[in-house]
């Protein structure tokens, strides 16, 4: 692919040298004799306009749509490991999350690190792992895609254990791994300041075979 594009590049430029050529000493003579004037042309012509796309780019995605790339395997079958997605920044400031949406939050032991899982509790809730199934306020989740993977118990961490009564503290979420049996999630670290939430996944666009809407 990369030597294709090159011979095209170079083909373009055998084709077009002698237009090349008379651009660059045209361009040439300008900057030597009208040096102020060719550069306030340039800046208007190409500046200004870089100057607003960078900062219009840097704007939608602080605030708006975030890129972020799958590092894991702990959102399989939904994510795998190399997916690029798109994360929705401004839908939660309009509506609380719900149980089921995959979002994307600071992780809270290192708020440099960005989490990508599934919201299973919400403030208040009773949660609880029996059998494979997730159970909240004591009634199993039959809903999917909560109803379609198995959620494992884990005796060595702290919220994982079997038959814990799981309570989610006021304004923090429980949260898991689709693929639960290679998940470090809440059963272990525990819960998601409301705060810590970035957004909420919502494409896969890369790689191409891939790209799909998320559930």
């Amino acid at each position: 692919m990369m030597i294709w594009s090159v011979l095209i590049v170079l083909a373009l430029v055998l084709f077009y040298r002698k237009r090349i050529v008379q651009k660059m000493n045209y361009e040439w003579h300008y900057f030597s004799t009208e040096r102020k004037a060719w550069f306030k042309e340039k800046w208007k012509n190409w500046g200004e306009p870089l100057l607003v796309a960078a900062i219009l780019a840097f704007l939608i995605r602080s605030y708006v749509v975030g890129p972020y790339k799958i590092p894991t395997g702990s959102m399989r079958p939904t994510f795998l490991e190399g997916d690029r997605i798109f994360v929705d920044k401004v839908t939660y400031h309009f509506k609380k999350p719900m149980r089921g949406d995959i979002i994307v939050f600071k992780y809270p032991l290192d708020k440099k690190k960005d989490f990508v899982k599934r919201l299973a509790g919400l403030p208040g809730e009773h949660l609880e792992i029996r059998d494979g199934k997730l159970l909240v306020n004591n009634e199993a989740v039959l809903d999917p895609p909560f109803s379609e993977h198995y959620y494992y118990n884990r005796e060595d961490w702290k919220y994982g254990r079997e038959r814990e009564d799981i309570v989610v503290p006021p304004n923090s979420y429980f949260v898991l791994g689709d693929n639960s049996a290679q998940s470090s999630d809440s059963r272990n670290w525990g819960f998601v300041p409301c705060n810590n939430v970035v957004g909420k996944a919502f494409v896969i666009w890369w790689p191409v075979k891939r790209v799909k809407l998320v559930n």
